[in-house]
C-alpha cells in the first residue's frame, strides 16, 4: 500500500508548508500564534505582538484548524500552502512544441540541466520556451501530472523510476567521521615556532578528474605536491598522501590541518600509518588553513583552473 503510493507521488517528498512569502504568514509567526492561543491571549494582542491586524489572526484561527478543531502550526502551514496553489495548466501540458522538444532531448540521454541549457541558447527570452530543471523532473516522476511520458524517466542517468533524496535531513553525503575539530590542535601549531605542524589541500583539474594534494609546513612554507592523476577520491588519495607523509623526518610530521572535504575519509588510516595527528577546519572557514590557501592561490599560476592536471602528475 505505501509502495503504491510512494510511485503515485513519483517518490517525491511533499513540499506543503514551504516557500509562502511577501504578505503571508510565515511558519514561525504560526508557531507564535499557536503559542500565543495555548497560553490564553487575545487575539488582539496576538495581532499586536505580529505587526498584523486581528482580522488576519482571526481568520487564520478560522480556516486552519486540524481535524479536532484544534490549531497548530504545521498543520495550518500545510493548509495554507495547499489553498494558496493555483489549478493552473503546466507549461509542458499547454505547449506541445515545448514538449516535443523536451522529449527528444530526453531520448537522447541529456540530462535536465542540459536541456534547459539549449533551450536557453537557441531560443533566448522567448518565454514560451523557457522551462526550469525542476519542472522537468517533476513531471517525469508525477505521472498524474500529465505531459511527459513517465518512461522517458528510464533515459535519465541515474535510470530510476522514483526520485529520492541524496541524503536524509541533517546527514552531509561522504561525510568524514569521527572527525577531530581544529579546536583540539595543540597551541604551539598555532604559534608558528614548533616545525612539523602542516596543512594540507586539493588543486582540482579540468572536469575535476584529475588532481594534485598541496602540504605546506605553517613555520616554514616548505611545499610539497601529491600526485592524484586518477583523481581526488579518498581511495587515491590515501596512499600518495601516506607516501608523501612519511618522506618526512619524524621531527616534521607533529599534525596536519585539513578542510572537511570526503577526500580525507580515510583519515584515520592515514594518521595511524605515519603518527601524524589530523585535525579538521570548521565548515566554510579556509582562513584557518591561511599558510595552505595562499599557497594554492600562487600554485594556480602554474596550474590554471581548467588546466588537466593528470598530464602534469605523469610527468617525468
Amino acid at each position: 500500500m505505501g509502495g503504491r503510493w510512494l510511485a503515485a507521488t513519483g517518490g517525491i517528498r511533499s513540499r506543503r508548508g514551504r516557500g509562502l512569502k511577501g504578505r503571508c504568514l510565515s511558519f514561525r509567526q504560526r508557531e507564535q500564534i499557536a503559542l500565543a492561543r495555548a497560553a490564553g491571549e487575545s487575539m488582539r494582542s496576538i495581532a499586536a505582538r505580529l505587526g498584523r491586524s486581528p482580522s488576519t489572526i482571526s481568520r487564520e484561527l478560522s480556516r486552519n484548524k486540524d481535524r479536532d478543531g484544534r490549531y497548530r502550526a504545521s498543520c495550518a502551514h500545510a493548509l495554507a500552502y495547499h489553498r494558496a496553489g493555483r489549478p493552473k495548466p503546466g507549461k509542458l501540458l499547454t505547449n506541445p512544441v515545448l514538449r516535443r522538444r523536451v522529449e527528444r532531448d530526453l531520448a537522447k540521454r541529456y540530462c535536465p540541466e542540459q536541456i534547459v541549457g539549449r533551450l536557453r541558447r537557441e531560443f533566448g527570452e522567448d518565454p514560451r520556451m523557457r522551462i526550469s530543471v525542476e519542472t522537468i523532473y517533476q513531471w517525469l516522476y508525477v505521472p498524474w501530472r500529465g505531459g511527459l511520458h513517465r518512461d522517458l524517466s528510464r533515459c535519465l542517468r541515474t535510470g530510476r523510476r522514483l526520485r529520492r533524496a541524496r541524503r536524509q535531513v541533517g546527514q552531509r553525503r561522504n561525510r568524514v567521521l569521527d572527525m577531530v575539530n581544529i579546536a583540539a590542535r595543540p597551541a604551539e601549531a598555532a604559534d608558528r615556532v614548533v616545525p612539523g605542524h602542516g596543512e594540507g589541500d586539493v588543486i582540482l583539474g579540468r572536469g575535476n578528474r584529475s588532481a594534485i594534494g598541496t602540504l605546506v609546513q605553517r613555520v616554514t612554507g616548505a611545499t610539497m605536491l601529491v600526485a592524484l592523476p586518477d583523481g581526488d577520491q579518498a581511495e587515491q588519495l590515501r596512499g600518495p598522501l601516506t607516501d608523501q607523509l612519511m618522506r618526512l623526518p619524524a621531527p616534521l610530521r607533529r599534525s596536519l590541518t585539513w578542510d572537511q572535504g570526503p577526500q580525507m575519509r580515510d583519515w584515520k588510516q592515514i594518521a595511524a600509518a605515519t603518527n601524524v595527528d589530523i585535525y579538521f577546519c570548521d565548515p566554510h572557514s579556509p582562513w584557518q588553513r591561511g599558510s595552505n590557501e595562499n599557497t594554492n592561490g600562487l600554485l594556480h599560476q602554474y596550474f590554471p583552473k581548467g588546466t588537466d592536471l593528470s598530464a602534469q602528475c605523469r610527468r617525468p
